[in-house]
């Protein structure tokens, strides 16, 4: 059988249906306005079964603001949204003659079952009297958070790089639709690929495993494409945890994680969730050049603070420069982090930064800062500490008495300290985390022996 775009648009909407769980709609049977790229039923739906506590005044506050995003430009308005998406919408309402302020929530990310998962074709949408149709929409609780352009495998001069100019073009003729957008998809079957509303075509990336045990490394099915990505729960966690905003003065933009930042990043939570209640060991995040460690280090700060329920995270480098590069990522993610990371100027600096709080903060450290001790910067057991290549400088958990020649010749015994006691003296209880792109296993330099077991 030949393969054409209108059955590979079904063979999608077939797995949606069947394997993922999703209710498949036709778009012209879907009775709407079609200058709303949004289906209102269900968002209204959504926000009064979301927040019952809520009163009706709230709840259509929240709606204005969602349906209302008109100042800035695309990513600006974008970006106002996904916050709204992955934190609650803040509204204000009267209770009883006072002024009250909460937050509403878009999305149930804890309960999957308690969200509307739809998938719909040629979802028609006219905006300033040009109408367009794209060729499959995701719509979760309403909101068109995903959108695929999908063309023929057997036509040779059509692929993916066809459906990734369509989809600009729409974000130039239908920009509305995209205010919603979290996840843009271009298909061709053969080759399947995602990104954000920001991504030129050599940043949309392929999705190569649904467990993070099995990669599909040789075709990039399309299959585990879109199950890996658009699994009900996976793909919550994605909207909520894995996507965030680079704000960089001259050129901000949206980034999704790829598979095995996802993956990776989501083993290292579990790792140290249970590493701080036993030894403090949370392994080793073994990553290679070019992997994207830096984002991948700012996706597992968010983690652990709803894992650990808003633990203090100190961020360790051997050299001033690492210090100011990631600080300088973790800053453009500050939104996202939902708090300003700060740097340690002294040690006495880093222990008020830590006496000053009992939770919270994103704190960087050179390990200098370690080098002498006189007691203990904290004894908290809720701080993780990130230890930014690892391999280098995290070594010599035991004190020991080394032989040292004088210039005269005599010789005397002095005690030498290594790094890694040296940072467990400081903070005694803290859960300790390795990135590294080089683990080295000789004699008494040996990373997995500090940290733990590889985690990825």
């Amino acid at each position: 059988m030949t393969i054409n775009e209108e059955t590979y648009e079904e063979a999608v909407l077939e797995l949606f249906a069947d394997r993922l769980g999703y209710d498949r709609r036709y778009g012209p049977e879907v009775e709407r306005d079609y200058e709303r790229p949004y289906y209102e039923p269900s968002v209204r739906d959504a926000l009064s079964r979301l927040n019952p506590g809520l009163p009706e005044a709230a709840l259509d506050d929240a709606f204005f603001h969602i349906t209302h995003i008109d100042d800035g430009d695309l990513l600006q308005r974008n970006q106002r949204f996904t916050d709204y998406l992955q934190n609650g919408v803040p509204v204000s309402f009267n209770c009883g003659g006072e002024t009250r302020s909460d937050l509403v929530r878009l999305v149930d990310y804890d309960n999957p079952a308690k969200n509307e998962f739809v998938v719909v074709n040629q979802w028609t949408y006219v905006e300033k009297k040009v109408e367009k149709r794209p060729d499959v929409i995701v719509l979760l609780n309403g909101l068109p958070v995903a959108i695929f352009e999908l063309k023929s495998p057997s036509r040779e001069n059509t692929d993916e790089s066809e459906a990734f100019r369509q989809l600009r073009n729409y974000m130039s003729d239908i920009s509305e639709l995209f205010v919603y957008n979290q996840i843009c998809v271009m298909s061709d079957m053969a080759v399947s690929k995602a990104g954000t509303i920001s991504s030129g075509e050599d940043r949309y990336m392929q999705w190569k495993s649904i467990d993070g045990k099995k990669i599909d490394s040789i075709c990039g099915s399309y299959v585990v494409f879109f199950e890996g990505i658009f699994d009900k729960r996976r793909f919550l966690d994605l909207l909520k945890n894995f996507i965030c905003f680079n704000e960089d003065v001259q050129k901000p933009f949206k980034i999704l994680a790829g598979y095995h930042q996802y993956f990776a990043v989501n083993k290292a939570l579990d790792r140290v969730v249970q590493a701080s209640q036993t030894d403090g060991r949370g392994g080793v995040f073994w990553h290679t050049q070019g992997s994207g460690k830096s984002l991948s280090m700012v996706f597992f700060a968010r983690g652990i603070q709803r894992r650990l329920n808003n633990p203090t995270i100190v961020v360790l480098t051997d050299r001033n420069d690492l210090d100011d590069q990631l600080y300088g990522q973790f800053c453009r993610c500050r939104d996202f982090l939902r708090q300003s990371p700060v740097q340690a100027r002294s040690r006495e600096h880093l222990r008020e930064l830590l006496d000053k709080r009992k939770a919270g903060g994103i704190i960087f450290s050179t390990m200098q800062k370690f080098d002498e001790y006189d007691a203990s910067l904290s004894e908290r057991r809720n701080i993780v500490v990130l230890a930014d290549e690892a391999h280098r400088s995290q070594y010599g958990l035991q004190e020991r008495n080394m032989r040292y020649v004088n210039d005269d010749g005599s010789f005397e015994y002095r005690r030498v300290v290594g790094a890694a006691r040296l940072a467990r003296n400081s903070l005694p209880n803290a859960t300790y985390v390795a990135f590294t792109g080089t683990p080295i296993s000789i004699k008494d330099h040996n990373t997995l022996a500090v940290f733990g077991e590889d985690i990825d």
